[in-house]
């Protein structure tokens, strides 16, 4: 088989992300010495301040409800009635970014989606997020220059648009990159082993 790399575009809070995490972690670790992984984030929702519509809190929570009963995924509905819901995911992906810098993004992920989903904490809000960088041994300083900085924040763009002229456009969205191109993958969010057979295909 040809080498591979396998992009995996998401971003920290979507909630489809959240649902297809242990089938995710089924292929990665099915694939571990097979393929190279990057992850790549999406860019869901650019910065904004403003509260969230409260239409739109009721079109999240009710996706939230449908991956619940679809995938069993657990969701903490606390988060609707303890924070002030923002429609912007830009400051997460650049502390993922930030994260990716000491070593530790798929930890940032992870530490983001639990606070996100389990512990009804807002991954928009800045403070959350380098409290977080704190709680899982990151360098806090360091975390906190990279994630204000200029260069970071440029660095979310380019990986924004690398995402796009992928295709990576909704999230998780999967890519095989081998010597024939790039081509997506369908998302099957409940088998892994469909994903990964049709991985073995392309480098085959």
């Amino acid at each position: 088989m040809q080498a591979a790399k396998l992009y995996y575009v998401y971003d920290p809070m979507c909630s489809w992300c959240w649902g297809y995490k242990p089938t995710w972690e089924k292929i990665q670790s099915a694939l571990a010495d097979e393929v190279t992984v990057q992850y790549v984030v999406g860019g869901l929702a650019p910065d904004s301040m403003e509260p969230m519509p409260i239409a739109m809190r009721e079109q999240i929570a009710s996706y939230w409800k449908k991956i619940e009963n679809y995938l069993g995924t657990e969701f903490n509905y606390d988060f609707w009635t303890k924070n002030t819901p923002k429609r912007s995911t830009y400051p997460s992906c650049r502390a993922v970014l930030a994260a990716r810098k000491q070593g530790a993004e798929k930890e940032m992920l992870r530490a983001i989606q639990h606070a996100y989903y389990l512990q009804a904490r807002n991954p928009s809000d800045s403070e959350v997020l380098i409290a977080i960088a704190g709680e899982i041994g990151l360098d806090e300083a360091q975390f906190l220059q990279d994630f204000q900085s200029e260069a970071l924040n440029q660095q979310l763009m380019e990986e924004l648009g690398f995402a796009r002229s992928i295709g990576g456009n909704s999230f998780p969205s999967l890519f095989v990159e081998t010597a024939n191109g790039v081509v997506e993958l369908p998302v099957d969010y409940e088998s892994a082993q469909d994903t990964i057979e049709q991985i073995h295909r392309l480098m085959a």
